[in-house]
């Protein structure tokens, strides 16, 4: 079990100030702040083959993308990574088009959540659930350096990982099956997820804790459908949250889609304002950046149309939408959701000021971490 004085000496370890500091380009324009609130996925190995990923860098100034190594809509192993070379290039090349640095994100947990593939060319990674049952402190720590520096020689900057969900249903298709979660205790699961965000921050990539409020307990997949976690789910999937928060944790922490009706009766955790801005941020008192799980996966998309999801996501807290185009692939999504977000300030649905406040916590993460790599 990882005790006070440990948790307290890592965390001081993680919020050490970043080595590379962006100094900020004085954007002030409402089109710059909403499109930094924009996460976009692509297709193309090269920047040449993705002209409307270029497009949504320089016409929306979108703040982040994310890479994955297959293709779901295409069924094609074709997508963003070929090869450590190809993929430097290709992080390198977006990087140089942008403005205001970009987020490069990617899901590389280890194990079966991997996009960093071996038979890609990077090195072999290992499961969570496999540093769990170890539960070696330098095993963990070994395996979370070896992917931070495959991240960083591929210019990635912010991880996608580690996970907080409690393995309690080692059924759940989507994260017990899947080796993603550390353990079912959280005492375990906050030891080895402080360990790996640590190096993460040293190696300067940022770690994004998911999904909160705790997907562990699910016995369906988010991607797929409604997923609701009310019966299995307990106060027990915060633990890790709370230990970390209190410690000072600040960096970024993803939503998850499920239903809970002990914290909301109307909406699933991404949409919830009783959720994210209640329990996370108030209650919590979580002051980083909230990412939405991809805003394309079905237990969102099927259920919401793409203006009532972005309007209620922002009210609820999010300051990151997400939209992986992996689920299904929308080349105009940033368009689209730009134009959205536009057109809810107008309205008064949402305010200037609450863009403000997720523009001003997207940069200061940024201006901890973003370096420029080359």
């Amino acid at each position: 079990m990882i005790t006070k004085p440990v948790l307290a000496a890592l965390l001081l370890v993680m919020l050490l100030p970043g080595r590379h500091v962006y100094a900020g380009q004085g954007a002030d324009s409402l089109s710059i702040k909403i499109g930094q609130m924009l996460m976009i996925g692509f297709r193309g190995l090269a920047i040449e083959d993705a002209p409307e990923i270029v497009e949504d860098i320089r016409k929306h100034h979108i703040g982040g993308i994310v890479l994955f190594d297959y293709d779901v809509p295409m069924k094609s192993p074709v997508r963003n990574i070929a090869n450590p070379e190809q993929l430097g290039k290709l992080t390198v090349g977006l990087q140089g088009i942008s403005d205001i640095p970009l987020f490069i994100a990617i899901d590389q947990e280890g194990g079966k959540v991997n996009r960093l593939k071996a038979s890609k060319g990077f090195p072999r990674t290992v499961s969570a659930l496999h540093l769990g049952n170890l539960d070696n402190p330098d095993s963990t720590i070994a395996a979370a350096r070896k992917n931070a520096l495959t991240m960083r020689a591929g210019c990635i900057n912010m991880n996608l990982a580690p996970v907080l969900d409690l393995n309690t249903n080692p059924d759940n298709p989507v994260i017990g099956r899947l080796g993603r979660s550390y353990s079912a205790d959280p005492a375990v699961v906050t030891k080895h997820a402080l360990l790996t965000a640590a190096v993460f921050r040293e190696e300067g990539v940022i770690p994004v804790f998911k999904h909160f409020p705790g997907h562990g307990s699910s016995t369906t997949d988010t991607h797929k459908d409604f997923t609701d976690v009310t019966v299995r789910w307990t106060e027990k999937e915060l633990e890790p949250y709370r230990a970390m928060i209190d410690a000072g944790y600040d960096d970024a922490i993803m939503t998850a889609h499920v239903f809970n009706r002990r914290l909301d009766s109307r909406h699933p955790a991404t949409l919830s304002k009783k959720t994210l801005d209640l329990k996370l941020r108030n209650q919590l008192r979580f002051e980083g950046v909230i990412l939405s799980d991809d805003m394309q996966m079905q237990a969102i998309a099927g259920h919401y149309g793409l203006d009532e999801s972005i309007r209620l996501a922002v009210q609820a807290g999010v300051d990151i939408l997400l939209f992986g185009n992996n689920t299904a692939y929308d080349p105009a999504i940033a368009d689209k959701a730009s134009s959205i977000l536009h057109r809810l300030v107008r309205e008064g649905s949402i305010s200037k000021n609450r863009i403000d406040r997720s523009y001003q916590r997207i940069m200061k993460l940024k201006e901890r971490f973003i370096y420029y790599c080359k």
